[in-house]
């Protein structure tokens, strides 16, 4: 499978124009590709929102079950973990077994997960059911790439993987608005409980609606050592990031893992050549172009998850806007994500990918150099600018890059190609929000006290320092209970002047990596296994 004759024969499923060997004939409804995209973008909803709807309603969880702050952290780092340790072993389960299958397990399981939050009365339980949460929404996802694949032609995939990406990016856009909603005016159990209606539409639709596509060569056995390596090293990764920001860059803990993690993908790697059937064939890394897809899919979301981070807190902590303000403000964003993505499709497809993605990412760093410039009292004109700059460059590479990864790699290998860029979107905004943290913190860490103590502030002691120097990087203001109201507007504005400086290096790092990311674009080159899927009729 190393050879590109080989791949390409293991690409077409028996055939360019044909459905993929193993696949049941398209009758009536079962098996409509564009039937079968709006039924996994149902299910694919349900992850997306999922992402960012919960950070609105962890200070209603904490209120309501006496929760600590470590605790927390939990509900959404369990996810996290579980998510992003799965995504690449669930695509080889649907490779294995058949995507509509895997996707109904998924749906089914984050539903049922999602309800028994909403019913928990406890941390403990919320957490556990948030990690089988993250375990059925990483069988979820790849399969619906994986279904796109096989049922779509050539032709049209760029098409229906843009409207895939716009379910994505307004879906986690929106959580924010959707999530503040809903916390406001029901509680925080609703959050949750939102995902069982949706679900059991998407059960609905995908009995209905999902053909079993199985590619001629899918794998037959499993790489049990391969799956417990891949799973430690990327455990290990995502640990070390999300605990950096705590224990620090330098110190031992973080070190421990990052070595081990490395350790673990150098041992994968190894193991990888030896077994017959492995979990990720290393020659699909020859494909130069699906490696460019990879890597640019993880520079796209250090750039686009990193700095959208501090935007949330610049927006609710800095404007003191609410949380569904801040989420109406980023509709510029979201609406060009959705504007963008079909037309991002429609643009790949005549031309190819290398334009539009070297295309959005200039847009993408340009935006973020533009959120640089923010001030304390920048208007709503001016954010919306920028805003909306960011969403139609992102829009031409969430399709792009999924399409080169996806399209480049062979047809039984789809779910795990499928996992790849969902690894790597999850991965890449781990590092974005540990690395600009990073920025962040040491910016502010270096100016606080200068500008403490410009302002004539009263001199606070290294503990007092330190704590205030926590609630700067998110934009909050250290002003304690009876503080005389002068004094107050005082250490308001050193707080905000703080944060905005360093909000400013974050976002020209991501700028920076945004800008190399435009590099990474003209490596990338058209799906040449992506005709796998033509021929399934209907279109």
């Amino acid at each position: 499978m190393t050879s590109q004759t080989t791949i390409d024969k293991a690409g077409s499923g028996g055939g360019g124009g044909g459905a993929p060997s193993g696949a049941a004939p398209a009758t009536g409804l079962r098996g409509h590709p564009w039937l079968t995209l709006i039924t996994v973008a149902v299910g694919v909803m349900m992850v997306a929102l999922d992402g960012t709807i919960v950070a609105i309603a962890n200070p209603a969880i904490a209120e309501d079950l006496k929760a600590s702050f470590a605790d927390v952290q939990w509900i959404t780092n369990a996810y996290f973990l579980a998510l992003a340790v799965s995504l690449i072993t669930a695509g080889k389960l649907g490779d294995r077994f058949g995507h509509r299958q895997t996707f109904l397990i998924g749906v089914v399981g984050f539903a049922a997960a999602s309800g028994a939050i909403g019913l928990s009365d406890s941390i403990p339980l919320v957490v556990t059911f948030r990690v089988l949460q993250g375990l059925f929404g990483a069988l979820l996802m790849p399969a619906a790439l994986g279904l796109l694949r096989a049922t779509f032609p050539a032709e049209k995939l760029n098409m229906a993987i843009g409207i895939w990406g716009m379910v994505i990016g307004a879906s986690t856009a929106g959580g924010p608005i959707l999530g503040g909603v809903l916390v406001e005016h029901v509680n925080w159990q609703s959050v949750f409980f939102i995902n069982v209606p949706v679900g059991v539409l998407a059960v609905v639709l995908g009995v209905m609606i999902l053909l079993d596509h199985r590619a001629e060569n899918a794998p037959r056995s499993f790489d049990v050592l391969g799956i417990a390596l891949l799973s430690a090293a990327m455990f290990c990764l995502v640990w070390a990031l999300i605990k950096a920001p705590e224990w620090g860059w330098g110190a031992g803990e973080t070190w421990l893992f990052l070595v081990a993690s490395v350790v673990g993908f150098a041992l994968f790697a190894f193991w990888e050549t030896k077994v017959a059937e492995p979990l990720i064939p290393l020659g699909l890394f020859r494909s130069v172009a699906l490696s460019a897809g990879v890597v640019l899919m993880v520079l796209m979301a250090i750039a686009f998850m990193g700095g959208l981070f501090f935007v949330t807190f610049y927006l609710q902590n800095v404007h003191g806007m609410s949380p569904i303000d801040a989420g109406l403000h980023l509709l510029p964003l979201t609406g060009m994500m959705i504007v963008g993505s079909p037309l991002a499709g429609a643009m790949i497809t005549k031309v190819g990918p290398r334009i539009p993605l070297a295309g959005g990412m200039a847009f993408t760093a340009l935006a973020m150099y533009g959120m640089s410039t923010l001030e304390t009292d920048t208007g709503s004109g001016i954010m919306s600018l920028w805003f909306a700059l960011l969403g139609l460059g992102l829009a031409p590479v969430m399709v792009g890059a999924t399409e080169v990864i996806v399209g480049n790699a062979p047809m039984e290998l789809s779910g795990v190609a499928g996992g790849l860029q969902q690894a790597a979107m999850q991965i890449g905004g781990s590092l974005g929000t540990a690395v600009l943290g990073a920025v962040m913190a040491s910016k502010v860490d270096s100016d606080l006290p200068g500008n403490w103590a410009d302002a004539g502030l009263p001199k606070l002691t290294p503990e007092q320092l330190g704590q205030a120097s926590e609630a700067v990087q998110v934009g909050v203001a250290p002003v304690t209970e009876g503080t005389p109201e002068s004094l107050a507007a005082k250490i308001t504005d050193v707080a905000h002047d703080t944060f905005i400086s360093g909000m400013s290096l974050a976002s020209l790092v991501a700028a920076g990596v945004a800008a190399v990311a435009v590099l990474v674009a003209f490596l990338t080159k058209r799906g040449e296994n992506a005709e796998a899927g033509a021929g399934v009729g209907h279109i």
